[in-house]
């Protein structure tokens, strides 16, 4: 298949796009740069630059590469940003979607594969979560994706498109030359490896009274290349409507803290801060149905594994892409 990859350039999508390749697919990534990185995009795609939120960029790159499907990735995706400024995430996650399925529409591409989110759920009431679960985020990133996944039901039921969202939860790890470069980053792993890199003098720790046995939020982490094959399994796949990717296993961030004490053999002195805003307390996948439509299933289930596959990266890129 042709399949044009947005936020090809990006962590997830970066990677993605690379199993595409391998598996013989055409990709053209179309990405703004102003988040991802040209060292990130596969030498064998071809990369158009643009950016969503402008109408006839999306159009002009629908029309010159006419896909068979696409992998929607571009996005805001700072919890604690979408809620200090959630306009600026409905104009990028929202009015840049609503772009893209439009330019979809006027070129007859119908097939989308939607990266979508665990934050969609906000603090369920049972786990682990199911795609039945509730939807009730608790932050404006969580209800942007929403949003997306809901224009995205109407234009299957109105105009046969055919979507896939995949929620995945905590993406980590890094896969060969390919890994997490943001130039503001939340994410813990990547955190807590800046500390024995020299970095930073501690990692954060948001919040210790959480309703969690040692009071640190729990989440389930998953490999991104676990989430790659799942990516391509989907849409090479008739499926459509919502496929939950975790391990279906928790850790707590101060688990996650030992486990890279253990892979790094670093002390990594730890702080405990105030709680960020919409941190749920635990989030944790019932994967059943992305093995019962996919065939899919986490291989990476070991913390200190996907740990140390982040850690060879960061060794090797200390400062990111470009040093």
């Amino acid at each position: 298949m042709k399949i044009l990859v947005t936020g090809g350039a990006g962590y997830i999508g970066g990677i993605t796009a690379k199993h595409l390749l391998d598996a013989g697919h055409e990709v053209v990534v179309f990405d703004s740069l102003e988040l991802g990185h040209v060292e990130a995009v596969d030498p064998r795609a071809r990369l158009l630059v643009g950016d969503l939120r402008h109408e006839s960029d999306i159009r002009s790159a629908l029309q010159a590469v006419r896909p068979d499907a696409v992998m929607h990735f571009a996005a805001y995706a700072l919890v604690g940003e979408s809620s200090a400024d959630p306009g600026k995430y409905y104009r990028n996650n929202d009015l840049g979607g609503i772009n893209l399925i439009n330019a979809m529409q006027a070129v007859g591409c119908k097939r989308i594969v939607f990266s979508s989110t665990c934050a969609t759920y906000g603090q369920p009431d049972h786990m682990p979560i199911t795609e039945e679960t509730p939807q009730r985020p608790t932050n404006p990133y969580g209800h942007s994706k929403l949003m997306f996944e809901q224009m995205l039901t109407w234009f299957q039921r109105i105009h046969g498109f055919q979507p896939v969202f995949l929620r995945y939860f905590n993406a980590c790890g890094a896969e060969g030359d390919l890994g997490e470069d943001r130039e503001i980053e939340t994410h813990i792993i990547p955190n807590i490896l800046r500390v024995p890199l020299g970095r930073k003098d501690h990692v954060d720790i948001f919040g210790d009274d959480y309703r969690t046995p040692d009071g640190t939020c729990i989440r389930d982490y998953i490999h991104v290349t676990d989430l790659a094959r799942a990516h391509l399994l989907a849409v090479e796949s008739d499926v459509t409507g919502p496929v939950n990717l975790g391990t279906g296993r928790g850790f707590s961030v101060k688990e996650i803290v030992d486990a890279a004490r253990a892979v790094t053999g670093h002390p990594i002195p730890a702080v405990i801060g105030p709680r960020r805003a919409g941190d749920p307390d635990e989030l944790i996948a019932d994967p059943t149905k992305a093995e019962r439509v996919l065939g899919w299933k986490a291989r990476y289930t070991d913390p200190a594994e996907i740990i140390a596959s982040a850690w060879a990266w960061h060794k090797a890129h200390p400062y990111g892409y470009a040093h």
